[in-house]
């Protein structure tokens, strides 16, 4: 593990004792062992919501990669914090993730302009890969066409964007439909954070 991964998780440790919420019985060290979670972050991702649920899942035993458009150092919008991104979408195959997140800050706009970006989540949506995103997290969804007929929610600036696709916005803390979880905003991390980790271990079982 890098040095600033190192870094990033015990930040994300420190955050996710403040908001995690208590672990369910069938919570344990190991629940996620052997999946594979891709972070989709570029420059301007939002902290919290990427070290939060990045701790939390790894803390159950996932792999995190964290992907892009290319690789390389990346700073948050709202701290000083930064994050490397791993691998390009282009050195990745869908197939290989159980889970996409995608945090929100101003990362999702700068990555909905990416076409590789929009053409890797697009396969992994539509081949029914499990989907979180959070806040702003689902513009690269929008972008990528795959939210007509869905229902979501999002951070309540880009509800519009939500609904001009086709899908149904909802205002609550988290929302599951299908191979979908959102959530809002960073208040609604530690429900976001236990409702991925709850709806991958289902598919283990």
């Amino acid at each position: 593990m890098n040095l600033c991964r190192l870094l990033a998780l015990t930040v994300a440790l420190v955050l996710t004792a403040a908001v995690a919420p208590q672990p369910a019985a069938a919570d344990t060290p190991e629940m996620l062992a052997g999946k594979q979670v891709a972070i989709m972050i570029t420059e301007g991702f939002h902290d919290g919501e990427t070290l939060v649920p990045m701790a939390y899942l790894a803390n159950r035993g996932a792999e995190v990669t964290l992907i892009g458009e290319a690789p390389g150092v990346y700073t948050a919008y709202n701290s000083d914090i930064t994050m490397v991104v791993e691998r390009s979408v282009t050195e990745v195959s869908p197939e290989d993730f159980d889970l996409l997140l995608i945090p929100g800050g101003q990362s999702p706009a700068n990555l909905r302009e990416n076409e590789d970006v929009v053409a890797w989540t697009r396969t992994y949506f539509e081949a029914g890969g499990l989907t979180a995103a959070i806040c702003h997290g689902p513009q690269v969804l929008v972008t990528a066409g795959v939210i007509e007929g869905r229902t979501l929610t999002c951070v309540g600036g880009i509800s519009g964007e939500i609904t001009g696709a086709g899908g149904e916005y909802v205002d609550e803390r988290v929302v599951r439909d299908g191979n979908l979880i959102t959530s809002r905003v960073p208040g609604d991390l530690p429900a976001f954070s236990e409702a991925i980790a709850a709806a991958m271990a289902e598919e283990t079982s």
